[in-house]
C-alpha cells in the first residue's frame, strides 16, 4: 500500500511538472502539456522499464548465452517466491547491477560485464538476491518512475533554460522577468527531483540489502560484494552515466565527490550498509526465503 501511494505521488509530481512547464511557456501550451502529462503517466507505468534498459544499454540474454547467470537467478527467484525475471547484461566494464519492471511478473535483472568479472560466484549471488529483493518488495516501479521523472525534468529543464536565455532578448521588463523565472525554475526543478529520488532510494537500499541477505541466506556474500563494488566503481567509472537512473543501481555509478556528494547521493553510505549486513551475519540470522 505504501509503495502504491508513492507511485501515485510520483505520477502526480510528473504531471505537475509537465503542466507547470506548459503554463510557464504560455497559455497556448497548457492544454498540450496536460495531454502530454496524461500520455507520460500511462507510458511511465507500462514502458518505463524499457526506457531504463535502453538508457543503460542492457541487452537480454538467453540461458544458452549465460547459463551460470540464469541458473543463479532461477534458484534465487524460487527462494524468493517470485517468477523468474528476464536477465540482461550491460556491455560495460563498470561493475554494477540493477532491477526494473512494474511488478514481479514483469521483472528484469541487469548486470554489467564488469561485475561478473570482479565478483566471485558467491558474491554475485548475493548481488542478484539484492536485486530480486527489490522485485519481491515491489519497489522497483516506484524507483523506475522516479528515474523517468528525473529524465523528463532534465530534458525539459534544458529546453526551458535554452528558451529563457535565447528567447528573451527582445522582450520588455516583464518578459525578462518571466525569462528569469523560467531559468530559475529550470535550475531548481532537477534538484527537487533528485531530492525525491534520494528519499526513496536510500530507504529501499537498506531494505533490499536485508531482504536479499535473507533470500540468499548469506549476508556476508553481499557485504563482501559491496566492499568490492565500492572500490571497483571508483577504479572503473561508468561510461557516460545517466544521473536520472543512478538510483536504480546497487552502487551509485556517479562516483567521486567527497562529503557533499555523499550527502547528496541517492544511495546510503556504503560503510553503513556493509556494517548492517555483517551484523546480521554475526548474529546468525539465517532465515530461509
Amino acid at each position: 500500500m505504501k509503495n502504491q501511494l508513492k507511485t501515485i505521488f510520483l505520477l502526480g509530481v510528473l504531471s505537475a511538472i509537465l503542466i507547470g512547464f506548459g503554463g510557464l511557456l504560455g497559455p497556448g501550451y497548457l492544454y498540450g502539456f496536460t495531454a502530454l502529462a496524461l500520455i507520460l503517466n500511462v507510458g511511465a507505468y507500462f514502458f518505463s522499464d524499457r526506457l531504463v534498459l535502453r538508457m543503460s544499454g542492457a541487452q537480454e540474454v538467453t540461458p544458452e548465452q549465460a547459463p551460470a547467470l540464469h541458473r543463479m537467478v532461477d534458484e534465487l527467484a524460487h527462494r524468493a517466491g517470485i517468477p523468474k525475471p528476464r536477465v540482461c547484461i550491460i556491455p560495460e566494464p563498470h561493475p554494477n547491477a540493477f532491477a526494473t519492471g512494474r511488478n514481479p511478473e514483469h521483472g528484469v535483472v541487469a548486470v554489467s560485464e564488469g561485475i561478473m568479472r570482479l565478483l566471485t560466484e558467491r558474491e554475485l549471488r548475493g548481488v542478484l538476491a539484492h536485486e530480486l529483493a527489490h522485485i519481491k518488495n515491489r519497489d522497483i516501479l516506484v524507483s523506475t518512475i522516479a528515474a523517468t521523472i528525473a529524465a523528463a525534468v532534465g530534458y525539459l529543464a534544458n529546453a526551458l533554460s535554452f528558451a529563457a536565455i535565447f528567447g528573451g532578448s527582445n522582450q520588455d521588463d516583464e518578459g525578462e522577468g518571466s525569462a528569469g523565472g523560467g531559468l530559475l525554475l529550470a535550475l531548481v526543478t532537477p534538484f527537487l527531483a533528485m531530492l525525491v529520488q534520494m528519499g526513496i532510494s536510500r530507504a529501499r537500499e537498506y531494505m533490499a540489502d536485508e531482504a536479499g541477505a535473507r533470500i540468499a541466506d548469506d549476508p556476508e556474500a553481499l557485504a563482501s560484494a559491496l566492499a568490492k563494488l565500492a572500490q571497483g566503481a571508483e577504479l572503473m567509472p561508468m561510461h557516460e552515466p545517466q544521473p536520472a537512473t543512478a538510483s536504480l543501481f546497487i552502487v551509485n555509478p556517479l562516483t567521486g565527490g567527497g562529503s557533499l556528494m555523499n550527502w547528496l547521493s541517492t544511495h546510503p553510505p556504503m560503510g553503513e550498509r556493509i556494517r548492517r549486513l555483517r551484523a546480521m551475519s554475526r548474529q546468525g540470522q539465517r532465515v530461509a526465503a
